[in-house]
């Protein structure tokens, strides 16, 4: 993957998920997040990466934090079940928020055409979906500084 910096975000310092965290995640999902998410969301939640500009479209945007697995009651609104709780009315089922821009858009997973290589997709404000990357993997890989 790119070589990326990890600035904290949500909490002063980092604050690994445990494997445990994500299986009752993904068990309240009912969905298999991908290893590659995983490993980077073990070490990284809550926090931004550096470079964080990916294409979306014709134009560009900016990932604002990796949302967190856990769900601490004071930085709720950073965790990625109360994220899907926000847009689950608005959008098709399969889609899976993990990250957030700094306009209040979403990063997320889309497991309606491939179940076990999401592809991923950003959802804005008006809830329109657009394409931003196959898997998880190439996502990071494509992340650059503005």
């Amino acid at each position: 993957m790119t070589t990326l910096n990890w600035i904290p975000y949500v909490w002063d310092e980092s604050r690994p998920a445990a494997s445990r965290e994500f299986e009752q995640l993904e068990h309240r999902l009912g969905i298999i997040f991908p290893e590659a998410y995983k490993e980077v969301a073990a070490q990284y939640q809550g926090m931004t990466p550096h470079p964080a500009v990916f294409n979306v479209g014709r134009g560009t945007n900016v990932i604002n934090v990796l949302l967190t697995i856990i769900e601490d009651s004071e930085w709720r609104t950073y965790s990625v079940m109360r994220a899907y709780e926000a847009v689950k009315p608005h959008i098709p089922s399969g889609i899976y928020p993990f990250a957030s821009t700094p306009g209040g858009e979403y990063l997320c997973f889309d497991y309606r055409d491939s179940p076990e290589q999401p592809r991923v997709v950003l959802v804005t404000a008006e809830m329109s979906i657009h394409p931003v990357a196959d898997n998880f993997k190439s996502f990071m890989n494509g992340l650059y500084s503005g």
